[in-house]
């Protein structure tokens, strides 16, 4: 007992000293790096524009075995646009393919959270285990860096723990305030203690009596961040098209190619999902980043590679706003079965989960309704408000790579919270696991592997770690006030003819929220292009939001826009359903559909709709909107 006892303070002192060395002020970081000042420079740029889709494709079709890419990235989540970024900022020749759309997967189902990892920290002091200390300094440091590079679309949020034992209120406020300290300079606010009256008051909802008859004694509050996992990643990969990488959504490997002499893989076949061409895409190395789907591709190069994913499903539902306050979340670390359950707000509602359960891999994952039932039952001892299934506005799953060591001999000991890279003897590099809040160092560390491996010659190093994305440069959280001053939405209404309305709050600040330095263009298309209106009642999302997507980041079908650019289809899919029609309408003009196409985005649309399991929401069936069903 003594020498634990001994252990645990010299891993708490060692926390302290190396947070203090982490607290204290560096040196200005040097300017004049020519990648970052150029990609600045053309963010800047008044009227900048990506590379149109066709011309991202026309750059991977003109490769050859005598002309490749440096590197071709398999996965457009985070991890696969974060290498995309990398790579072409460090001046490399980068193309990159997804199958389906940037997030389309793991990257858009998430908790939303970007989060260091406390629980992680309770291991580490618990089982004096430094490689979980370390995951913890990790990831606030790269929690401080994606909040810094996309202001717009991260931000810190207070998260209330309540404890309804006493001996519960010095445990989390010492366990919170070493998180505190861990974090030194990246921490976001201190964390703080609340008596039971203070904490109704921030909390309303919060129930004074748990499910098991215990009153709440207080809660102690601590911060992480949150942010639009979506519109990150999108934004990712229209930063790394803006630094000169070919990316190409709803694009898939269907093969691997390999150099007949050497065995070596020298790039993919690929097939453009919309046209239905096929095209080989040749490459010096391929960076397989295809999240739960890494064992597919390896498969495609090595039919006896072992596999590397654990697959795990994490579900989520969202609930109407009056469950959580505006800026507050609740999460119970440990509730009667030992599970982690949360509510937080987000984007106007709440989201509460989560599960954590073996799951197939599959391409669009459905929560069953046995996982639904389990969030309500659980949230529901810790909230004063009935608890209904009809109040699930929508509801998801998200398929996370757990990953392991190929070379590991399939010992389960090898499943790891943190990333894996491979580098196989053919020469894929592949990257997998991790999570969403160290996506930029993951990032960094495949195209280092693929430099080695590869033999390439970047023109610079890793320069994404104070590099803002699309929308970041320029923002400040003051600008909402300034586009609801200088733009008006400009309204068709039903007989045609346009009619001013005002630009108002909520609409002003959603725009700066989803855009950042890039609203006052979506603004500026709602007010010259009639394109001001409502997408659904109750939403802030505008028609013109439709029209800057399809020109500006990649949208090429209804379900990339209610799913991805907007979060309608995960926060209401019956709002999603009332927007349908006229995103559609909006697309069909601006990427030239015909009637078959219109008909068949419905259809797809509507199918992917049905897997968010959501309760029907009154104000949508009263007899005043249009619905497609």
């Amino acid at each position: 007992m003594l020498r634990h006892s001994a252990a645990l303070g010299a891993l708490i002192g060692g926390i302290a000293i190396v947070s203090y060395a982490k607290s204290q002020p560096v040196l200005a970081k040097e300017r004049g790096n020519g990648a970052v000042d150029s990609l600045r420079d053309r963010m800047a740029a008044v009227n900048w524009t990506v590379p149109p889709r066709l011309v991202q494709e026309a750059l991977l079709r003109g490769t050859s075995p005598a002309s490749p890419l440096d590197l071709l990235v398999v996965g457009g989540g985070a991890t696969g646009c974060g290498v995309a970024l990398d790579a072409a900022a460090r001046g490399l020749r980068v193309g990159l393919v997804e199958r389906d759309d940037f997030a389309s997967g793991t990257s858009s189902r998430s908790t939303k959270l970007i989060h260091g990892g406390v629980r992680y920290l309770e291991k580490a002091v618990f089982q004096l285990d430094y490689k979980q200390l370390n995951l913890v300094f990790h990831a606030l440091d790269e929690r401080a860096q994606l909040i810094q590079n996309a202001p717009h679309l991260c931000h810190s949020l207070p998260t209330m723990t309540p404890c309804y034992q006493w001996w519960e209120i010095p445990y989390y406020w010492a366990g919170l305030k070493l998180y505190d300290i861990v974090a030194g300079r990246q921490m976001l606010h201190l964390s703080r203690y609340h008596s039971a009256k203070e904490s109704f008051e921030f909390f309303p909802t919060l129930a004074k009596t748990a499910g098991d008859g215990k009153t709440l004694k207080g809660t102690v509050v601590y911060y992480d961040g949150q942010m639009d996992d979506a519109r990150v990643n999108v934004s990712l990969a229209c930063t790394a098209a803006l630094a000169g990488a070919a990316v190409l959504n709803h694009a898939e490997a269907t093969a691997i190619i390999k150099d007949e002499s050497t065995g070596q893989v020298v790039g993919a076949r690929v097939r453009d999902n919309l046209s239905g061409r096929d095209f080989d895409v040749h490459a010096k190395v391929v960076v397989n980043a295809g999240g739960p789907f890494v064992d597919e591709l390896r498969r495609f190069a090595d039919k006896e590679s072992k596999p590397m994913i654990a697959p795990s499903s994490g579900v989520h539902v969202v609930l109407p706003d009056y469950y959580s306050p505006e800026s507050m979340g609740l999460i119970v670390p440990k509730t009667k079965d030992g599970r982690v359950v949360f509510m937080l707000p987000w984007l106007g509602r709440t989201v509460a989960g989560t599960t954590d359960s073996i799951s197939p891999i599959t391409m669009l994952p459905e929560p069953k309704e046995e996982e639904i039932q389990f969030i309500l039952d659980a949230i529901s001892d810790y909230v004063c408000v009935k608890v209904r299934r009809s109040d699930v506005m929508s509801a998801w799953s998200g398929i996370r790579p757990l990953a392991s060591d190929p070379s590991a001999n399939g010992d389960t000991s090898s499943i790891s919270r943190d990333h894996v890279i491979c580098v196989e003897p053919h020469g894929m590099v592949t990257i997998t696991g991790g999570k969403w809040t160290t996506y930029r160092s993951m990032a960094q560390d495949a195209v280092d592997a693929a430099i080695k491996s590869g033999n390439l010659s970047p023109t610079n190093g890793c320069v994404t770690r104070d590099l803002p994305l699309i929308g970041g440069e320029g923002y400040d959280p003051s600008c909402f006030a300034i586009i609801a001053q200088q733009y008006v939405r400009m309204k068709r209404t039903y007989g045609g003819k346009i009619i001013p309305g005002a630009m108002d709050t909520a609409a002003a600040k959603h725009l700066a929220s989803a855009y950042g330095g890039m609203a006052h263009r979506v603004a500026l298309i709602a007010q010259n292009e009639g394109l001001g209106k409502r997408l659904a009642h109750g939403y802030p999302y505008l028609e013109a939001e439709v029209a800057y997507c399809a020109r500006n980041e990649y949208c090429e079908s209804a379900v990339d826009f209610i799913a991805r650019r907007s979060r309608l289809a995960f926060l209401d899919t019956d709002a999603a359903n009332q927007a349908l029609p006229r995103v559609i309408e909006i697309l069909a003009e601006e990427h030239k559909w015909d009637k078959h196409r219109k008909k068949l985005e419905i259809s797809k649309a509507k199918a992917f709709l049905e897997t968010f399991k959501s309760s029907k929401n009154a104000q949508f069936f009263d007899g005043k909107h249009k619905m497609v069903r």
